[in-house]
């Protein structure tokens, strides 16, 4: 049978201001695009850093180092970055608990200014340690912002906007990208003399975010949900919207919040164990594990081996790398402006096919450019459509999903695993390309070809468009896509609303033979609480008859909704 839900959704929207646009750009010139910034710094100073390893141990030992163990400690100096994400990412949870979604990113900013000192004195320090160690701790940092920025700007935007703003950062990280390759650049800080400014200049976003980004509100769901401060939510409500009436806002939060009032923030191991998240948490699994695994992250730490391989003259490669990074940018501003019309799943299925295409095709042209010189062309034409491809949609809304697929108490988690997984395969792939592409040669990409097309295929299949709605409305509709109570034998089939509140939003389905059914056998086997104690008969004492029944919530006997119901 068919119920009209308690709680009605209305269509909550709104429109760009000046502080969402300014808290956006601040929170994503800082973080985002540091990110991005140290993917690609190493790749201009390769030559220049080996030399300094090299230089430094033939002083402290008398020797030089062996090709191999020079691969090796530079390819932990690119990886090592990974690793740091992977380190900062664990503890995001706690953080954003602690200090809130601004005040995370506001103190994160103090290791990056650690990070800029170590790296920009290693050479006067005649010390690689602190190259490798200054690339760890800045890849904490954005192990931590990667997760907290999209979080904070979903929980600020509204629905109508949530798509734009969340795929900001990804153009930020592109950004970061190009501003590296820009800086790289022989007649900037491409020379020897300067590889130590060049990984040091990071310290320049971070204090301007640092200086401006606290006087930006904290999120209004954070503080109302989990602070249960109504009055700085509203406050903060009216800023981020511009204008005073945000009680439809309120009202959509507070119903969160209910729904979750018998529930506290679920720990990593809690998020896991719950079945009635399965389905989002592999698939948060899937994007951010396909996000690295693509091969971008090899294309991004060894563009210039992948084109001196392909065949481009030397002098050429920098400007090659440059004009790659051009259309990363127009890339990801095509994906930004066309997220809320297309939505989120053709995005990311058009950038991971293309992907996967371009990777076979970088294998076809390098088995062919020995007889066929324009093959190169065809190398470089390739590296750039798996770039566009990544930054249309792959770049940023795995992030965006994370903060979509999950509710208020299980995002700092879902952001956990996410991450953790996302920069594990950062590390993996940033360590293993040289050696794969030493065994494999041009065949390597074909890995990188099929991990694209299998998550596309997954997406396809199994993960629902999210575009323009709200937390609650995803969870219920994931839930009722992918998961059901199967019926016990005198008792009712119930949908799950994502585990919490099934009962609430009177999620029932009724059919068969009319006979009695127990419910209290049922109630038990919920796989969490959903804040419902019990069913009550409202008056109607004739069995085998369709009956309205009162939803009972604990203690206090409330009735939250009325509904009918026949019994099987």
């Amino acid at each position: 049978m068919e119920h009209n839900p308690p709680f009605v959704y209305r269509k909550i929207t709104g429109h760009l201001t000046f502080p969402l646009i300014a808290v956006t750009l601040l929170s994503s010139f800082g973080s985002s695009m540091l990110y991005g910034y140290n993917l690609a710094v190493v790749n201009s100073p390769t030559v220049h850093i080996k030399a300094f390893y090299n230089a430094t141990w033939r002083s402290r030992y008398g020797e030089d180092l062996s090709q191999r163990s020079l691969m090796l400690m530079y390819s932990l100096t690119v990886s090592i970055f990974a690793l740091g994400g992977l380190v900062g990412s664990f503890p995001v949870g706690i953080l954003v608990t602690i200090f809130g979604r601004n005040g995370t990113l506001v103190r994160s900013n103090l290791l990056v200014l650690l990070a800029g000192t170590l790296m920009g004195f290693s050479r006067y320090m005649e010390s690689p340690e602190m190259v490798i160690f200054g690339r760890f701790i800045i890849g904490i940092h954005s192990g931590i912002c990667l997760s907290v920025v999209p979080m904070y700007l979903g929980e600020i935007a509204p629905k109508n906007l949530r798509g734009f703003l969340g795929l900001v950062p990804s153009i930020f990280i592109c950004l970061g990208v190009f501003s590296a390759q820009v800086l790289g650049l022989p007649e900037l800080l491409g020379e020897d003399a300067y590889w130590p400014l060049i990984l040091s200049v990071v310290v320049i976003p971070s204090l301007v975010q640092f200086t401006l980004l606290n006087w930006f509100p904290e999120s209004p769901r954070y503080l109302l949900i989990e602070k249960n401060n109504v009055e700085e939510a509203t406050v903060a409500l009216r800023w981020f919207l511009g204008k005073y009436d945000v009680q439809d806002v309120i009202e959509e939060m507070e119903e969160e919040k209910r729904s979750l009032a018998s529930v506290e923030t679920l720990s990593v191991w809690q998020l896991l164990r719950d079945r009635s998240v399965r389905w989002q948490v592999l698939s948060v699994v899937v994007i951010n594990m396909g996000m690295q695994l693509s091969g971008i992250d090899a294309i991004w730490f060894y563009t210039n081996a992948i084109f001196e391989n392909a065949g481009i003259p030397d002098p050429e490669i920098p400007y090659t790398t440059v004009g790659t990074g051009a259309i990363e940018v127009i890339a990801g501003l095509i994906g930004c402006f066309t997220i809320e019309k297309l939505g989120r799943r053709p995005l990311v299925i058009t950038g991971f096919c293309f992907m996967g295409i371009c990777c076979a095709g970088i294998t076809v042209s390098l088995l062919l450019q020995a007889a066929v010189s324009w093959m190169r062309y065809v190398s470089v034409a390739c590296v750039i459509g798996i770039i566009a491809g990544f930054c249309i949609g792959p770049a940023g809304v795995p992030f965006l999903m994370t903060a979509d697929l999950f509710k208020q108490s299980q995002r700092p988690s879902a952001y956990i695993v996410g991450g953790s997984l996302n920069w594990l395969s950062n590390f993996t792939v940033g360590f293993v390309f040289p050696f794969l592409q030493m065994s494999a040669g041009a065949y390597c990409y074909l890995v990188f070809c099929g991990i694209c097309l299998v998550v596309a295929l997954y997406v396809y299949f199994i993960i629902p468009e999210t575009k323009n709605k709200t937390f609650m409305e995803i969870s219920h509709m994931f839930a009722s896509r992918h998961s059901f109570f199967s019926r016990l034998p005198n008792a009712v089939k119930m949908v799950k609303f994502n585990g919490y509140g099934a009962l609430e939003n009177s999620s029932l389905e009724y059919s068969g033979k009319q006979r009695p059914f127990a419910v209290a056998d049922f109630l038990d086997r919920l796989a969490v609480p959903c804040g419902v104690a019990s069913l009550q008969d409202d008056g109607w004492g004739n069995r085998g008859a369709t009956h309205p029944f009162k939803f009972l919530r604990s203690p206090s006997s409330q009735a939250v909704n009325m509904c009918s119901i026949m019994y099987v």
